[in-house]
């Protein structure tokens, strides 16, 4: 069995439909990005998988055991509150002090145990939730846009932590991403969701299919050579199959 299993998932807002029978899975030690235009539905899929929204319609089943660790897109801590990153690390019930520090490490800041949450800069505040996702030690990595709002540079080098903590730890890593190039480099399978699912399958398949070129142009495919994922390991990819995109991106919210 899969980690993580989307069955015939739809949810809907009111009357208005955000996704409609979505199916997907991810399995151990692979990373899966799903992309899409805004308003396609990718956050509540998300928000749905960690059982934040209900679906309307379709399940969500997990491999005995799993456990989690999501990356949110954006939060909202209050400025003028004092709070060191381990304090906000041993949030709610305690940590220990050696399982902060390791997950620091991991996420690649070993240094700012003592640093004041409100004085980071925005690509030491994602590593510092990237730790908080770290700490319980998940089978699987949640990622929802977790480099919104940093530059080039900084994308880069989260990502690159990312597939550094996947390698080193065996976790597998479902991301939604806006930045095409990454999904080429880092990612084992592309899922490209429009209220549906339009296609999917290893990344030279998703570039080539009219469906993606449709959403995004056909621009990404010198990203795909340039950015080219080295693969050490193999996966059984048997979703490679390509399904009609008929919504257009104004037919759904997130």
């Amino acid at each position: 069995m899969s980690l993580i299993e989307v069955h015939n998932l739809s949810i809907r807002y009111g009357g208005h439909t955000v996704l409609s029978n979505v199916s997907l899975h991810v399995d151990a030690g692979e990373i899966v990005t799903i992309v899409g235009p805004n308003g396609s539905g990718k956050t509540s899929l998300l928000r749905a998988i960690i059982g934040a929204v209900k679906p309307s319609k379709g399940r969500v089943t997990q491999g005995a055991d799993v456990k989690l660790g999501y990356v949110p897109q954006k939060l909202h801590i209050d400025p003028t509150l004092p709070m060191s990153v381990a304090r906000f690390l041993a949030l709610p019930n305690g940590v220990a002090p050696a399982a902060i520090d390791a997950a620091l490490k991991q996420a690649g800041v070993p240094d700012l145990a003592k640093a004041q949450m409100a004085r980071l800069s925005g690509g030491q505040f994602q590593r510092v939730l990237l730790a908080r996702a770290l700490i319980g030690k998940p089978q699987i990595l949640l990622l929802d846009e977790a480099t919104q709002g940093l530059d080039q540079p900084g994308s880069a080098a989260f990502y690159q932590q990312i597939d550094t903590v996947r390698r080193q730890t065996g976790c597998a890593v479902l991301m939604i991403s806006h930045e095409l190039h990454v999904v080429m480099s880092a990612s084992d399978r592309v899922i490209c969701l429009n209220g549906h699912v339009c296609c999917e399958g290893t990344p030279e398949v998703v570039a080539s299919a009219p469906e993606y070129r449709a959403l995004f142009g056909s621009g990404t495919l010198g990203a795909l050579a340039l950015y080219r994922h080295d693969h050490d390991h193999d996966h059984d990819h048997n979703h490679d199959a390509l399904g009609a995109c008929s919504h257009s991106p104004t037919e759904a919210v997130e």
